[in-house]
């Protein structure tokens, strides 16, 4: 942690021996190919979330190719990890485009865009079957950036110090949450507050945060957060968080066929891990968790949130081309939800 910026300065300066080094892991007749992959995620949460995709594929790998796992803000802050992607100091990332910070078109999509989906398997529909994934693969192949895969995560709920029972208790309340979703629960009173990751459980102790609005409950018992927070709040702002797997360009096209295939599988392993340990974990930590009690505002108090999104999202499709055709996507897959009733949506 206390090198990160020594790294950066130092693998930005062209003509650096080690800086060249760093930004080019590339194949070298028959030498092992090596890249560095960032998570967003702590230690506590990587452990689910990407390491046993990267153990997975190391192991098939063997002497072709590894890849090491850092963990969040360890080698770059979160919110510059697009740039050293980018420039190829390092060589991917999992993240959302929001946390990010990534100059796309999409990148108020990552994330938790509000009420975009309502389960984890939206996410992977959006993707695969409506266009989404030709959308960021454009997007991100015009910076510089391979795209390569996205996947659901948990739901967004608010984990606090007080208790919430209506939307007024949420006026005045120092959150920690994603950039878009900070800028949606703006209009209800939340201050969000941008810290490093790994600072979260401190600043709730010391009385800097009064909750946090970046995961399910799953996370918040994972990570330790639910040692710090007192109540969890079952409405959400979104059934699950959208984040994919970023590459250099570069380092990806020099990848021969069949390590990009072997990294698409590990990729998909990934994300069906996530499918069922955040479904179960939700349902049984809210049922058999012990660290923090269950609130809830009324549905239709909550309503009036979920009617502030639909205008929040035709605010996002004002903004460009791009964007309006992602929220079109959006609406069309949701009303065909709506209609197919049980189990895609009920009520």
């Amino acid at each position: 942690m206390t090198t990160r910026r020594k790294f950066l300065a130092t693998a930005g300066v062209a003509g650096v021996a080690g800086a060249a080094t760093l930004a080019s892991p590339a194949v070298h007749g028959a030498s092992k190919i090596k890249w560095r992959l960032q998570t967003y995620a702590g230690a506590a949460l990587a452990a689910h979330v990407v390491k046993p995709a990267i153990d997975s594929f190391n192991k098939i790998a063997r002497d072709e190719m590894e890849i090491e796992l850092y963990l969040a803000d360890q080698l770059v802050p979160t919110g510059e990890l697009f740039r050293a992607m980018q420039k190829g100091t390092i060589d991917a990332v999992q993240s959302d485009d929001d946390s990010m910070a990534s100059p796309t078109e999409v990148t108020v999509f990552g994330g938790y865009f509000p009420f975009a989906s309502r389960y984890s398997l939206d996410v992977p529909v959006l993707f695969n079957q409506y266009g989404l994934d030709k959308i960021w693969d454009s997007e991100y192949s015009k910076v510089g950036v391979k795209w390569l895969s996205a996947g659901a995560w948990d739901p967004c709920h608010f984990a606090t110090k007080d208790p919430i029972h209506k939307l007024a208790d949420l006026k005045g309340k120092r959150v920690f949450t994603f950039p878009t979703a900070g800028r949606f629960l703006t209009q209800f009173g939340v201050v969000p507050v941008t810290l490093p990751w790994e600072d979260i459980e401190v600043a709730v102790q010391t009385g800097e945060l009064d909750g946090i609005a970046w995961s399910g409950i799953t996370e918040d018992y994972t990570v330790g957060w639910a040692n710090v927070t007192d109540y969890f709040l079952t409405n959400n702002i979104s059934g699950a968080w959208a984040g994919s797997f970023f590459a250099n360009m570069d380092r990806y096209n020099e990848l021969p066929d069949h390590l990009k295939e072997l990294l698409k599988l590990t990729m998909d392993s990934s994300h069906y891990y996530r499918q069922w340990w955040y479904w179960g974990g939700e349902a049984h930590l809210r049922t058999k968790g012990t660290k923090m009690k269950l609130t809830s505002i009324p549905d239709a108090e909550w309503a009036t949130v979920e009617a502030a999104a639909v205008k929040f999202w035709d605010e996002i499709a004002s903004e460009s081309e791009t964007k309006a055709k992602v929220v079109q996507i959006l609406k069309d897959y949701n009303a065909a939800m709506e209609k197919a009733g049980r189990p895609y949506r009920y009520g």
